[in-house]
């Protein structure tokens, strides 16, 4: 699988990438007794960043080949170290979602009194981390982002949390560190490793896929890749710093939590896990399915049975993010179409119900179910709003949460019938506590005293909610758009899974191998639209 590089001048990702540092630089130069210019510059800098990730996405060629608006400059060349940025139709919807929510949750900051204008930093300055890793295609630049992203999130959580937040940001800190530096283990072994076989250390994707290792070797390598990813996700049993760092974090650290960097995890399996370790992903997609199909139906129970709303959500985070995890697992493109969209999906819907979490706490200052009631009556647009994200998450029929969901399942059920079938109950189960949440905290008795002085959606947040209401329907309605794009890249990585094994591998290992493929989709399974259409040796099924 060549990874093709399509260099250009323009430094567009550069651009896009270090635009937040702006903001940085300006929220700097305010002066802590004005907050309204401090959020001011956050906004025009968040915004400026947005629009230069929509003109990314403008120019972004849907059926082009290889690595989009690349840019390749030697960093450390005695080290073989270079600066290699590009995109494909995987990470250019997870960009422009990043710049959006990040825009989203800056504007959103008017509960943000205490070191403001640190907040504001530490929020842009995550932007770079991230944006960085979505676009990073040598394995050390990535790896210099993968870290970057810590430190803001450990002050976000750490310094503007709740009362346990000390604790939650240690817990998420010392989690992903942990993970993050076997992987640099990896890393250099896998740089040096190019280095006996071609002449020269190398950190870059495109040569990584040359490579020609054992068995023993891909296993080993691609455990301390997959450990990384697996705890970022989180894959069951690596869930359990999530509930913590969401409950204790401000509203605006869970809605990109949640949005963007519980994505980063998968974003890795696929970007490094299937073009570098092609058997070794074969090998693992049973226990990633089987951990996948227990986090969605674990997940599920947990969040049913919370009192406390933020972390409802936060457990349903686990559960819908299994789904995406048995997509990935499903080695076909329906799977792999599914799973992407429906990290996109989730980034929407969670991040906006996250949001509404925060404004009702705003308000009142606790998060248990028993202390709402009736407040369909007393706030009927955000009782409207709440509704519209809640139907999102338990993926009603033309939203965005049906589509990922179905595309998943779909892939899944060629690879097992009954991990798909036990993975609907999590749909099932899924309906079962939005819905209870919804009614208890809509329908149930109004408490005047508690809840007479609650107010209505501003306009501020109206803004906030305007464009995730938008794309709950536009998605739902219209998927094709986001799946064309997704196509090209799944469907190349799919080809080099099924035509990359190692020699000589252990007849357990190649018995396990043989198992993984014998239910992945037919080498000819062609791009999904919305009919979903399923394509076999025979001829196509509507």
């Amino acid at each position: 699988m060549p990874i093709e590089l399509q260099i250009e001048g323009s430094r567009l990702l550069t651009l896009t990438m270090l635009s937040p540092l702006l903001g940085v630089l300006l929220v700097g130069l305010v002066p802590a007794t004005q907050p309204g210019r401090a959020r001011g510059a956050a906004i025009l800098s968040a915004s400026i960043t947005f629009l230069l990730s929509f003109n990314v996405l403008s120019r972004f060629v849907t059926h082009g080949r290889g690595f989009q608006f690349a840019e390749r400059v030697e960093w450390l060349p005695a080290l073989g170290i270079d600066y290699i940025l590009g995109i494909d139709g995987i990470s250019l919807w997870l960009i422009v979602l990043t710049t959006l929510l990040t825009l989203l949750v800056v504007i959103a900051s008017t509960s943000i009194h205490e070191k403001l204008r640190a907040y504001l930093a530490s929020m842009l300055f995550l932007e770079v981390g991230m944006l960085g890793a979505f676009m990073a295609l040598d394995a050390l630049t990535f790896y210099v982002f993968w870290e970057l992203m810590l430190v803001p999130m450990y002050f976000l959580i750490g310094i503007w949390g709740g009362s346990r937040r000390i604790y939650a940001a240690l817990k998420f800190f010392l989690y992903t560190a942990f993970g993050s530096l076997l992987m640099l283990v990896a890393i250099v072994y896998l740089a040096f490793a190019h280095q006996d076989q071609f002449g020269e250390v190398s950190f870059f994707l495109g040569d990584w896929v040359n490579l020609q290792l054992s068995v023993r070797e891909e296993l080993l390598l691609f455990s301390a890749f997959a450990l990384a990813f697996a705890i970022k996700v989180p894959v069951f049993p690596f869930h359990t710093w999530l509930p913590d760092a969401h409950v204790e974090a401000p509203t605006g650290g869970s809605v990109i939590l949640a949005g963007v960097l519980l994505k980063m995890g998968l974003y890795g399996l696929i970007r490094f896990g299937i073009p570098v370790f092609p058997f070794a992903t074969h090998a693992a997609a049973p226990t990633f399915a089987v951990l996948g199909v227990i986090g969605i139906v674990f997940g599920a129970l947990v969040a049913w049975m919370q009192t406390d709303i933020k972390k409802l959500v936060a457990y349903s985070s686990v559960s819908h993010l299994g789904f995406c995890v048995l997509g990935y697992a499903a080695i076909n493109i329906q799977g792999m179409q599914g799973s992407i969209l429906q990290m996109l999906n989730h980034g929407v819907s969670t991040a906006a119900l996250f949001f509404l979490v925060g404004v009702v706490y705003d308000r009142k200052h606790t998060r248990l179910c028993a202390d709402y009631g009736g407040l369909a009556r007393k706030t009927p647009v955000f009782a409207f709003v709440f509704l519209v994200f809640t139907l999102s998450s338990v993926g009603l029929p033309l939203t965005n949460g049906f589509v990922g969901e179905f595309l998943i399942l779909l892939g899944s059920f060629q690879f097992s019938p009954v991990l798909a079938a036990v993975a609907v109950t999590g749909v099932i189960f899924g309906a079962m506590y939005m819905l209870s949440l919804y009614r208890r905290i809509m329908f149930g008795p109004f408490d005047e005293a508690k809840n007479g002085d609650l107010t209505d959606l501003t306009m501020r947040e109206r803004l906030v909610f305007a464009p995730l209401f938008a794309l709950v329907f536009v998605i739902g309605l219209y998927p094709q758009f986001i799946l064309d794009d997704i196509a090209p890249p799944s469907r190349r990585l799919l080809e080099h899974l099924r035509g990359k094994e190692p020699a000589q591998a252990p007849a357990a290992l190649e018995d396990g191998v043989q198992s993984a493929r014998s239910v992945t989709a037919p080498a000819d399974t062609d791009t999904v639209d919305y009919a979903i259409r399923v394509r076999t040796e025979e001829g196509v099924q509507g």
